[in-house]
């Protein structure tokens, strides 16, 4: 909603400092609304009129020290401006206080909304009065709130503001939001308000859970019958862990019987004292790090003499990966051959994780979920996992609020899909920080949560409690054991929602494909349809000349002979043929149509060809002949070799590859092969791949789906889509060779 008042101060610094590059001020939108482009011009501004001469967007120790230096305070007999006054009044606005008429006089008005801030802000007994005092102007530039917003607590605002009333006067502590929210700001406030009261001084204290601070807590357990700050800071950190408590000075047995339930939900020894560990788990997300876990997880693999040093560490559940999904090192992530039965034969347990890139946003949407969702299915029947395992899908990487709303819950929605169209099978469970853990949960997307507190950092983490449904919690990296036994281990709290597996399936060997079993192919039509319908490919009408049925039916069952020969041929999975035959022919418009009748009119009646893709399976006439001459080269088949640069062979091939569909799936393998070897000739420069194999790991087949259609951003997106397809595929033709 537009504000006038807002609106004026917006159009006052237009009018006043809107002087392009010398201040870095751009022109702001004069809306009425309050945002951070308008809090760093405002902030720009009173830099500019402090005299300083680097002006910049943050108001940091330079602009808080010239305020001080030059006035020490602001009032109607310091400001030392009219224009001044206006940016005090104006930033005073976009906070929602009265700032006057914006006409550069310290009114009544003025003077009144910054009592109202002081109050709100919880320093009016250090900061009496109408005086705006450094760290309170300071304040005054940010987005921050200083009332209860958007379903803040009152009670966790009652804690913000005494946190500020008690410690604003030391040195490194700013005021920090009274919105009643829990945050990274408010928890790190916490730790400099223990670090206080420990009697650190101002220059020690940094706000880190350091060696100095738990030390510290050791000797400061509170419990029943305590009172005074220490009881305070006790309650303020379960209130802010989301524990039905007051925020009190009184340690309570109403208090007691909270911190019980709080331990007994954490895997604390159950005391009902605030005690060091408690503690821990108050303040960071990984809590005491001495602790022993049950569990652990980690990218070594499990040999009989390690499994006999996780069983001395009291550890009964191993984390290890499904896949490695771009090879190399570290080469034992992925389950190694013959490790699960070693894993049961020592009765132990494994959970599975399931993770590929997912190093920032981008890596997650609807279709990578739904690519996840089968591939992880397939790499757990390949490993031997039984039906009802839970796998725990990674979200490696710290995930803003944006992020997890836009990127996480559609990735996580697209992994639920394609577990339904698999018969649910498996469960799912999501591994990540505190924030993404819950929110995925909250929308029903997952069963549990694999919490990676050890990342005490990342923004989901800071500030959020542990999640209700969390089943592993990642607290510390630790080598434990020697020799032949010895590994590097995350160690992580087991809460009991999730105990993995003790016994498996034998493990799915490596063979080559063979014909689709006709139990399957039924299955295999509807959950293709059901994932191109879920990328926007109805299974009927639509712009796309070939509907569902007939695609499936031409690149799949009716020459489903062919297609088992070429795979055996070239060690290739058929599912990569099939993908990508399918992928175009379902492509296939009117626009290709009228392509292929203009190369046919114009070469028949010029002799020019003009080169453009064709078929059911898209192809080139140049890619077609670059692909078998190679593939010729190479003695990956035999044939008659073309040039590339004759109009003839290349009209010769493209009508091939145009009319005959044996042609044209036969030459999409041997376009695999050529631009697994870098596709030479082509000038595209592409990297080698390893030789085809029927192991390629997710990358490589990524790599290859990608290149069959090109280098640009198109053809990065298609080949996202395409690995979910792929994955499908894949699904019915191992079922059908380990029948």
């Amino acid at each position: 909603m537009a504000d006038e008042m807002v609106r004026r101060a917006q159009r006052f610094i237009n009018t006043k400092y809107n002087s392009g590059a010398t201040l870095g001020i751009s022109k702001l939108d004069e809306n009425g609304q309050t945002s951070w482009t308008v809090m760093y011009a405002l902030t720009r501004a009173l830099q500019y009129e402090l005299g300083i001469t680097s002006l910049s967007n943050s108001f940091g120790p330079g602009t808080l020290s010239a305020i001080a230096s030059k006035y020490g305070k602001l009032d109607e007999t310091t400001i030392p401006s009219a224009d001044f006054c206006r940016i005090i009044q104006s930033a005073l606005y976009c906070k929602g206080y009265d700032g006057g008429d914006i006409d550069g006089i310290y009114s009544a008005r003025v003077k009144a909304a910054v009592v109202k801030l002081n109050q709100d802000m919880g320093v009016e007994v250090t900061y009496p009065g109408s005086v705006l005092w450094p760290k309170v102007v300071k304040g005054l530039f940010n987005m921050d709130a200083y009332v209860t917003v958007s379903g803040g607590s009152a009670t966790i605002r009652s804690i913000q503001q005494w946190l500020n009333g008690r410690y604003i006067l030391r040195k490194d502590f700013y005021a920090i939001p009274c919105d009643g929210h829990h945050s990274r700001d408010v928890a790190k406030s916490m730790l400099f308000a223990i670090q206080y009261e420990l009697g650190m001084a101002d220059g020690v204290a940094n706000g880190v859970f350091g060696p100095g601070t738990q030390n510290g807590l050791k000797s400061h357990t509170v419990a029943t019958g305590d009172s005074g700050t220490w009881v305070q800071l006790f309650s303020a950190g379960m209130v802010l862990n989301q524990r039905p408590v007051s925020f009190t000075s009184t340690f309570t047995s109403t208090l007691a019987s909270a911190v019980s339930a709080f331990q007994s939900f954490a895997k604390l020894p159950v005391t009902g004292t605030g005690n060091f560990s408690t503690w821990a788990s108050l303040l960071v997300s990984y809590g005491d790090q001495s602790r022993k876990g049950e569990a652990c997880d980690g990218v070594t693999k499990i040999t009989t003499e390690r499994a006999a040093t996780l069983k001395a560490e009291g550890i009964t559940y191993i984390g290890r990966y499904l896949t490695n999904p771009t090879g190399g090192v570290p080469y034992e992530k992925e389950i190694q051959e013959g490790e699960l039965a070693t894993i049961a034969a020592n009765g132990l347990r494994c959970f599975p994780i399931y993770q590929t890139y997912g190093r920032d946003a981008s890596d997650f949407s609807y279709v990578a979920g739904r690519t996840a969702g089968q591939a992880a299915v397939n790499a757990a029947l390949n490993h031997g996992f039984k039906t009802g395992t839970r796998i725990f899908f990674a979200v490696d990487f710290d995930a803003l609020q944006e992020d997890v709303v836009s990127s996480v819950l559609p990735h996580f929605k697209g992994i639920q899909d394609a577990m339904t169209d698999d018969g649910n099978r498996y469960q799912v469970g999501v591994y990540g920080p505190r924030n993404v853990c819950t929110r995925v949960a909250e929308a029903g997307h997952s069963t549990a949560s694999f919490v990676s507190d050890m990342s005490s950092g990342f923004s989901g983490n800071f500030g959020y409690p542990l999640p209700p449904d969390w089943a592993y919690d990642q607290i510390v990296t630790r080598t434990v054991g020697s020799g032949a036994g010895a590994i590097e281990i995350d160690v992580n709290i087991a809460s009991g929602r999730d105990t993995g597996q003790g016994s498996f399936n034998p493990p799915r060997v490596i063979k080559p494909d063979v014909l689709l079993d006709p139990s399957v192919t039924t299955a295999m039509l509807t959950d293709v349809g059901k994932y191109m319908e879920s990328i926007g490919f109805p299974n009927s009408g639509g712009v796309r000349k070939w509907q569902h049925w007939k695609c499936f039916a031409v690149t799949v069952t009716d020459h489903d002979a062919l297609i088992t020969q070429l795979s055996n041929r070239y060690k290739m999975r058929k599912a990569l043929i099939e993908t990508s035959a399918y992928w175009e022919m379902r492509h296939v418009d009117a626009i290709d149509e009228s392509a292929d009748l203009a190369v046919i009119a114009a070469y028949e009646t010029t002799g020019e060809f003009k080169d453009t893709s064709t078929g059911i399976c898209q192809i080139f006439g140049v890619t077609a002949i670059r692909a078998w001459n190679h593939a010729i080269q190479m003695d990956y088949t035999t044939g008659e070799m073309r040039d590339p640069t004759n109009a003839a062979h290349l009209y010769a091939a493209w009508r091939k590859c145009r009319d005959d569909d044996q042609y044209a799936l036969s030459t999409v393998p041997l376009i695999h092969l050529w631009n697994a070897d870098g596709a030479p000739g082509s000038g595209n420069n592409e990297t080698k791949l390893r030789t085809m194999r029927l192991d390629y790991t997710e990358s490589e087949i990524y790599e290859v789906l990608r290149r069959y259609q090109g280098t640009n951003s198109e053809a990065k997106e298609h080949a996202k889509k395409r690995m979910a397809l792929y994955q499908v595929m894949e699904k019915y033709n191992s079922i059908s060779r380990h029948l």
